[in-house]
């Protein structure tokens, strides 16, 4: 997928790039405290409303993530744990998040399937405790659209996976198409109330993260939502 027009490396490119390594993700803003209610509010109903309808896309982020044998997982966002049996039990999956709540149906889910590969802990995703390099692949699903400051979580993804590693993001982004552009910013002042801001720009999260992608695929029925997969240089 192009991400930006190219005009033969004139002005107009650098206007372009500079735009958007500075422009807002969002016209909506969220606090840390507000997130994280949402989420005590969603913990008991996630699975059933954001489950099946869902799960076509993390279903293609795993083939994304090619895992190996001892690979290191992070999962940021782990929430209730949806995404826990799906991993091979030859790996080790961490899995962070801010809310009680959600962590508590993780834990339930691992006690439940015996995931003995995998491990819990309570963490602001913007400010991620691990050293520097210490995953294989980092794994955000479905939350950099609705964490207060998109950029330093990815930022944070980025510093905790190891050269040559996976980072593999998969979110609702705001659509190219102008009018769907234009509603997506209307609603979502309240669309963060169920989880997600809708209009996300992706072409502005990628500059300003320093993220580049090996591939973008829109997933999931319908074909709303993106996966996208970067390698660390």
């Amino acid at each position: 997928m192009a991400l930006f027009n190219r005009n033969n490396g004139g002005r107009e490119d650098e206007i372009l790039a500079s735009d958007v390594a500075t422009r807002a993700l969002s016209v909506t803003a969220v606090e840390t405290d507000f997130v994280a209610g949402v989420y005590e509010k969603l913990a008991s109903v996630y699975d059933y409303i954001f489950g099946p309808t869902l799960h076509a896309g993390r279903l293609q982020a795993l083939q994304r993530m090619a895992i190996a044998s001892d690979d290191r997982i992070l999962e940021v966002g782990v929430g209730t744990g949806i995404n826990l049996t799906l991993y091979p039990r030859d790996c080790s999956v961490t899995g962070v998040d801010l809310s009680d709540s959600m962590l508590e149906k993780a834990y339930e889910k691992i006690e439940k399937n015996r995931l003995l590969n995998v491990r819990l802990q309570q963490m602001d995703a913007s400010a991620l405790t691990f050293p520097d390099d210490s995953f294989d692949i980092v794994y955000a699903p479905y939350l950099i659209s609705v964490v207060p400051d998109p950029v330093q979580v990815a930022l944070e993804m980025r510093r905790v996976c190891r050269p040559g590693g996976r980072i593999i993001i998969l979110n609702h982004f705001r659509s190219p198409n102008p009018i769907m552009s234009w509603g997506e910013r209307l609603i979502s002042p309240f669309t963060v109330h169920v989880g997600f801001k809708s209009d996300l720009d992706l072409p502005a999260f990628l500059a300003q993260a320093d993220l580049r992608p090996v591939s973008i695929e829109k997933v999931n029925i319908p074909r709303l939502w993106s996966l996208v997969t970067c390698i660390k240089d």
